[in-house]
């Protein structure tokens, strides 16, 4: 009799009590961002955005840390806890935004602007954090900006996110010339169309998007931002402008309410290469590892700590 091959179902359910069996045994931790795949999501420790990512690399007591999302959080963990093994099961899962300013170019900015204070989006690699005065994120930009003593700020990589900041701070912000691809592309007739399908609909929209989105928008949050916003707000349904992968958690905490895509194509490749598979076969080998040499670590750890402080 030939055995038929394993339904979809079950194959996760399998994946998923390995998963669990090898994580006691690793003495591990998962993460997981928040545009995650849904069963990847599932199967974590916890579920949250750059910030409280980074904020449990070093509240968490585990030898591993499976991270699953992009290199520069990979990162981020392995530099704030460097006793622990870091390791990314998607090891090619990079952020293009981050890869759009380089060490080098921080170093000529800080040539040309030396009166400058430097803050680098979290979405930066290692390097970029080094010669960077203080880190943010897209929930504390602006908390960040104003903690500064500087009133010029070099704002990398994001030039949308700097212009949001810009609205709420007196300092003069220059952005550099960034983006994230999956916000960018997010245009005033998505909203203006979503609105007309959806009319009772909150419009939230993260602040990576373009400004001319951002004006339309009801309010504007970090993915956990919105999380959080669409669980408290009295309305029923939101319109959510930001990677599809948030919805899922929304739909998890909110059951009773509806939540649509400002846009079905707002999707991160490289956030989705992440999956179950992958999850098991990085506890089972603990590769790809991550890592960040000692004397670049220092220096970004000095950047990301500065960050964590403000409050």
């Amino acid at each position: 009799m030939v055995a038929l091959p394993e339904d979809r179902e079950t194959m996760e359910e399998r994946l998923v009590e390995e998963i669990l069996r090898l994580k006691e045994e690793r003495d591990a931790v998962i993460f997981a961002h928040n545009y995650q795949v849904p069963a990847v999501q599932d199967v974590a420790d916890l579920v949250g955005d750059s910030l409280e990512l980074a904020r449990a690399a070093t509240a968490y007591d585990a030898d591993v840390i499976i991270f699953c999302g992009v290199d520069f959080m990979a990162q981020t963990a392995a530099i704030l806890s460097p006793e622990k093994r870091v390791v990314l099961p998607a090891g090619d899962a990079c952020c293009p935004m981050a890869a759009m300013v380089t060490a080098g170019e921080v170093r000529v900015l800080k040539e040309r602007f030396p009166d400058a204070a430097v803050v680098c989006y979290v979405n930066t690699s290692a390097e970029v954090k080094a010669e960077s005065d203080i880190c943010c994120t897209s929930a504390n930009a602006v908390k960040v900006v104003e903690s500064l003593e500087e009133e010029r700020i070099l704002f990398v990589p994001d030039r949308n996110l700097a212009r949001y900041v810009a609205r709420f701070t007196t300092k003069e912000v220059m952005p550099w010339d960034g983006f994230c691809y999956v916000h960018d592309r997010f245009t005033p007739e998505n909203v203006q169309d979503a609105r007309r399908l959806h009319p009772e609909a909150e419009v939230l929209v993260h602040p990576e998007c373009r400004p001319e989105v951002i004006d339309l928008a009801d309010y504007v949050q970090s993915t956990s931002g919105m999380v959080r916003h669409a669980c408290a707000s009295t309305a029923r349904s939101f319109i959510i402008g930001t990677e599809t992968g948030i919805i899922h958690q929304m739909r998890k905490k909110c059951p009773d309410k509806k939540f649509f895509p400002l846009s079905e194509r707002a999707v991160c490749i490289n956030m989705k290469k992440t999956d179950l598979e992958k999850v098991r076969n990085s506890l089972v080998t603990l590769e790809p590892r991550v890592t960040v040499p000692a004397d670049v670590a220092d220096r970004a750890r000095t950047a990301i700590e500065r960050m964590l402080a403000v409050k």
